[in-house]
């Protein structure tokens, strides 16, 4: 193992190691968003409208799985981060391999009941019927690659965990740059049209997954798991699956959620699901620079509670707090000077209701980043100290207002209600994970 790889969060300045850590986890969040915005422009530049419709809608469905996994990976990333701020090799090695037995299991059986159910989701969803066939087309192919989502999801938490935040960016930035090239060759070369967008997402994504996993088995050799490792004592086998199952509900809750939301887009019509997803496109690359300090707090708080030093996590959870809100405040002067000219280049139209529509949708949004920049520290903190039931309770809330908001406030409002459904969450959500922090702060003390 090379030290230059590894980070042990539970010694020196945390204000440093925080944005040092982070700085690789914004650089590929921003090369991923970047992605998202790249593959958008090819689909609607050499195909239609309509074609940046359809991959916007099935981007709910396959966010909700790919982030289940995600999330469980997550919780076993913490249960590893844990161990080795305890510094107890051999508990690492049996959690890699619990890890590794329970991504699988997962990933079975989300394929299974993605292929079946895919098609009524879509339809419970009221995809418009000029969209249906192209949606379809590209989601099954999706749902076919995410097995190799799982692989780098997996392999890039467990790295992070052990405290190597480059690989997993250096491992996404050359599976963007593929998955460029792929897009325009497939799409605006040999004219596959929405497919050939899928099929380049499924190759660059086994590409990223396989050379994370490769490196991490040929730098971290004293924490590969033996045959023996996977006896997993059934104590660590119980606190893997909780505290993944924790994480992946969190996360699964939320998309449930924003497919619920996106039901309610969907009837809007063609336009305000292509301004949807130009909007969105843009509005998560700006996310992306605010919520890679909350997966920072998942490593740092979780190594620092595996050493007892809950003295520098509270030190952690201020300084984070501060560099997100100071952030915030910076984002929110850049949406409203540029988005506008952002989202009609991304949906490569002068229709004047999808560029107000998106614009709108934009400025709204991140307006409210000050309230959720303390979200995601609050939420990750309290996860990494074991407190598992706010963080879910809180992430039950936004599921609330999200379907009553498709029930009243879209119907009501339009557009605009849509706009205002996550800030009205996230300002719940972010109180309720504030009092739950202060009961553990206190009882700390």
């Amino acid at each position: 193992m090379k030290k230059t790889n590894t980070t042990d969060m539970t010694q020196g300045n945390p204000l440093r190691l925080i944005i040092l850590f982070t700085i690789p986890l914004v650089l590929g969040n921003i090369f991923q968003q970047l992605y998202n915005i790249g593959d958008a422009k090819v689909v609607s530049y050499f195909i239609d409208e309509n074609a940046l419709a359809a991959v916007g809608l099935t981007a709910v469905v396959s966010n909700m799985l790919i982030g289940l996994i995600n999330g469980f990976t997550q919780g076993f990333g913490i249960m590893t981060a844990n161990a080795f701020g305890a510094r107890d090799e051999d508990r690492i090695r049996r959690y890699i391999a619990g890890a590794t037995v329970l991504t699988v299991i997962l990933v079975a059986l989300l394929s299974v009941l993605a292929f079946i159910y895919i098609r009524p989701v879509l339809e419970l969803l009221n995809t418009p019927d000029e969209l249906m066939d192209d949606a379809l087309s590209y989601v099954k192919i999706i749902l076919m690659g995410i097995s190799f989502s799982a692989i780098y999801n997996l392999s890039a938490n467990l790295l992070r965990s052990l405290g190597d935040s480059r690989t997993p960016l250096y491992c996404l930035m050359a599976s963007i740059a593929l998955n460029i090239i792929l897009d325009i060759f497939f799409v605006g070369s040999l004219k596959w049209g929405i497919k050939g967008a899928a099929v380049a997402t499924v190759i660059s994504q086994a590409v990223a997954g396989l050379v994370c996993m490769g490196y991490g088995a040929v730098h971290f050799k004293r924490y590969l798991p033996g045959r023996e490792d996977f006896h997993v004592r059934r104590d660590e086998i119980n606190d893997l699956f909780l505290t993944g199952l924790s994480m992946g509900l969190m996360g699964c809750i939320v998309n449930i959620g924003t497919i619920v939301l996106q039901g309610s887009i969907n009837k809007l019509g063609a336009d305000v699901v292509s301004a949807h997803t130009a909007g969105r496109r843009l509005v998560d690359i700006l996310m992306s620079l605010i919520y890679t300090y909350g997966f920072t707090m998942t490593t740092y708080v979780s190594q620092n509670a595996g050493a007892g030093r809950t003295d520098r996590i509270k030190q952690g959870v201020k300084i984070a707090s501060l560099i997100v809100t100071v952030e915030s405040v910076v984002i929110i002067a850049f949406t409203w000077l540029f988005a506008r000219g952002i989202v009609t280049w991304i949906a490569s139209t002068d229709n004047t209701m999808i560029c107000d529509d998106a614009t709108m949708y934009c400025r709204v949004m991140t307006l409210f980043f000050p309230v959720l920049g303390p979200l995601f520290i609050l939420r990750c903190t309290l996860q990494g100290v074991g407190r598992k039931m706010v963080p879910l309770v809180s992430s039950g809330m936004e599921l609330t207002i999200k379907v009553l908001s498709a029930m009243w406030l879209v119907p009501w409002l339009g557009y605009f209600g849509v706009a205002l459904t996550e800030p009205i969450s996230w300002t719940v959500m972010t109180l309720t994970l504030f009092i739950g922090y202060l009961l553990w702060a206190r009882k700390e003390a």
